[in-house]
């Protein structure tokens, strides 16, 4: 799933004539194009799409949103690492299932 999702501007530069900005999601920072929202400012909160900030946004909804996204996993569905989930799978695969006697050296 991908969420839009509200950070709070850090600080702005221009790259190749495109206005960036450092962006940090409750504790995560990425970077985020500003082209939609060329006046924001820094620390200054906007909902990110994609690495677009979209709109606007005040202070107490960013955090409140943030939180309900933090409390439901959300956030870490979105910012997580995206291996976690594949080497997870593969340590459980490599297991012996509960029960059984033989390691994976005695099956080869």
């Amino acid at each position: 799933m991908c969420l839009a999702v509200p950070g709070k501007v850090l600080g702005i530069e221009d790259r190749d004539g495109t206005r960036m900005a450092t962006v940090d999601f409750g504790g995560v920072v990425k970077e985020v194009c500003l082209e939609y929202l060329p006046d924001l400012q820094v620390g200054e909160y906007a909902i990110v799409h994609v690495g677009f900030a979209l709109q606007r946004l005040d202070e107490q909804s960013a955090r409140q949103t943030l939180e309900l996204f933090e409390n439901l996993g959300m956030l870490q569905e979105e910012f997580g690492d995206p291996w976690e989930p594949a080497a997870t799978d593969a340590e459980e695969t490599e297991r012996p299932a509960a029960g059984d006697s033989t390691s994976r050296e005695a099956q080869r």
